[in-house]
Formats: structure tokens, sequence, C-alpha cells
């Protein structure tokens, strides 16, 4: 199958990158900085391709380019100092970062679901997080008193997001779900927080990316198992 993963020279995208072109996938490396992603293909021995998330001209570029597609990761996504409360936010900054979590997913969705509908078996797997939800005991958006206050919001609406996307393609092969891959160990330091090796944190998106066809749709989960939000 061809994978695109948005986001993918580094972190968690990089690492599910790793794992599908190993597995015999024919994998797609995207960043906004073209070179970076060819640089980190030709490491794994995968495809790649220019794309920004945030620009109408980059995604449709990239969406000609690739041709075909099976699954798509969405998993490029912009964060806020953890101290940012919502009452004090700087709504630029925050709108920088909602234009990437959720717009800029919701634009790449909409370019590629035109490939995606000509597979035998498409999935999109948007990639959230907890602290967009409820039910996260740790970085739930209750349980954090308020920080990190526009990554959690970007988060939840783009588990809305998921959600109303599935309904729409309900009676179509494509199935759409959200995971969320937990504190994973991204940056440095982020061991001493618990964070999970980066390796454990991609198999979240690696299980949505190959469900079955009578998988779920239009959930939320964390190791395979359904969150709430």
């Amino acid at each position: 199958m061809v994978v695109l993963v948005t986001g993918s020279a580094k972190g968690i995208g990089r690492e599910v990158a790793r794992q599908l072109t190993e597995r015999g996938e024919t994998v797609i490396v995207s960043a906004r900085d073209g070179a970076r992603a060819r640089q980190v293909a030709d490491e794994l021995g995968a495809r790649a391709v220019e794309l920004d998330v945030t620009d109408d001209a980059s995604v449709a570029a990239a969406a000609g380019a690739i041709g075909e597609l099976d699954v798509l990761v969405n998993n490029a996504a912009a964060f806020v100092d953890w101290s940012e409360m919502a009452s004090a936010a700087d709504l630029a900054t925050a709108r920088e970062v909602i234009d990437t979590n959720l717009l800029g997913t919701w634009r790449v969705t909409q370019a590629m679901l035109p490939l995606l509908r000509r597979s035998a078996h498409p999935r999109i797997v948007m990639v959230s997080s907890g602290g967009g939800s409820h039910a996260d005991e740790q970085f739930g958006l209750t349980r954090r008193g308020g920080a990190a206050a526009t990554y959690g919001i970007s988060k939840a609406a783009l588990n809305a997001l998921t959600a109303t996307l599935a309904a729409e393609l309900a009676s179509t092969p494509v199935l759409v779900n959200a995971v969320c891959p937990g504190l994973t160990a991204t940056w440095p330091g982020a061991e001493q927080m618990g964070a999970r090796p980066v390796a454990d944190g991609a198999a979240s998106v690696l299980w949505a990316a190959t469900l079955p066809d009578d998988g779920p749709r239009g959930g939320f989960f964390r190791d395979g198992e359904p969150l709430g939000w």
C-alpha cells in the first residue's frame, strides 16, 4: 500500500514511516523543507514530497505529485509553550497552531480524499492527543489546569473533525479514526516526565493505518483501545 505521513522528517512521523517501510509498504515522507524530506526518505528507503499543510498550493502540488494513495496519516502538528493559558494566549500564535493542527489536517484530507476514494482499502489516521479529551487522566483538557490551551483546543477540534468526517464517509470504504500516541519521548528530557519510547507511540498510528475493512470508524484510540474524549 502507498502511505503518506505528514510531518515525517522527525519524531513519531519519522518512526511511523520507518516501521511501515520495514513492513514493505511504499511510504511517502513529507516535510515543509523538501530537502529534509528527501534526506529522510533516502535514509529510510522511502519516497519524498515537499508539503506544507498550511499552504493550499503546496498541498495541491503534493496531491498531484503523489498520484495514488491508500493511507493518509495526518501527523504534522504545532505546539505552544506548556505555560500558555487561554485567558492570556497570544491569538496570533494560537491561529498558527490551529491552522496546522486542525485546518492543515483538514486541508490535506480534502486534497487527498479523491486519491483515497480510488483505493480498495483506504484509511485516514488523525494523530491527535489525550490533551484534547476529557478522558485522559494526566493531560486531559481539565486535568492540566488549562495549560497549553491552544494545543488542547486544536486537538479537541481534530477529534470532532474525525467524527464528522467518519460519519460522512460511513457508506464508503474509507475508514477514519484518531489516535493518541501517548506522551512520547520526542524531545530532550521527555523520558524524565515518563514519556514512552517513540516506537511505542508510533504503534497506535500503525494500528489505525492497517485496520481491516471491518475495523472501527470515527473513534479515538490509544494502543488499539478506545479513549473517551
